[in-house]
């Protein structure tokens, strides 16, 4: 009976995995943290599985135990040249360790329904703005989310929008992603998003068989081949 009124209380998802990036490093505000282990548990409390970058520091490996002893599953992506600075100690769930940092990226977007930014340097930089471009290319349709712990991501914000206002970004591909403060605010808009901005490239086929590459030959001019290592996230 205990088990039944809990799976009620269960909230429902149309997310079965989503990926989180986020910093290998605390931050200096414990609000970071306390972020880190609230996203968990709202995963958790939602029955949403966990994608990350593997690592068993910083606001990584807060995030994934959180998501851990709630019972989901937690798949980890590292490179296996980073392990030995990212991992210490143990690990929780599944680690799946890859060759470089471009198969990490498309491991985890494989897996993944949906993206969650928290707070991060460099890297989670990188990791948002790549599934941003990816959505507006077209690569994928799947939501984007940033979680602007007080008010983190604030001067991130003012760039995109001023880059909105020189033309650099069109107003529609502003909407790619959403934003929050909470991880319960993050997750309601994620559950109601649904694309609505035309994408730069919405006419390409983006498979795998359809791809084709242009070759030069010795003559100067091109001919086409396939591409046959290119695996886009889906």
């Amino acid at each position: 009976m205990e088990i039944e009124n809990l799976e009620k209380e269960m909230k429902q998802s149309k997310f079965k995995k989503i990926c989180v990036f986020c910093g290998s490093s605390p931050g200096k505000k414990s609000s970071y943290k306390e972020a880190a282990v609230e996203l968990g548990e709202e995963l958790v409390s939602r029955n949403i599985d966990l994608v990350y970058g593997g690592g068993s520091i910083g606001l990584m490996g807060l995030v994934s135990q959180a998501v851990y002893s709630g019972g989901r599953h937690v798949l980890g992506v590292i490179p296996r040249t980073l392990m030995p600075r990212e991992i210490t100690g143990e690990t929780v769930g599944e680690v799946k360790a890859v060759a470089d940092m471009h198969q990490r990226k498309a491991e985890m977007a494989k897996h993944s329904d949906a993206f969650i930014a928290l707070p991060g340097g460099y890297g989670t930089l990188e990791e948002l703005l790549e599934v941003i471009a990816w959505s507006q290319l077209g690569i994928h349709d799947k939501p984007v989310g940033l979680l602007n712990v007080d008010g983190y991501y604030n001067s991130l914000l003012a760039f995109i929008d001023k880059a909105v206002e020189e033309g650099f970004i069109c107003p529609n591909a502003r909407q790619i992603f959403v934003s929050a403060p909470t991880a319960n605010e993050l997750m309601n808009k994620l559950e109601e998003y649904s694309p609505s901005q035309e994408n730069v490239a919405s006419k390409l086929n983006w498979e795998k068989e359809e791809l084709e590459e242009y070759i030069p030959t010795p003559n100067g001019r091109y001919h086409q081949a396939s591409l046959t290592n290119y695996n886009p996230p889906t």
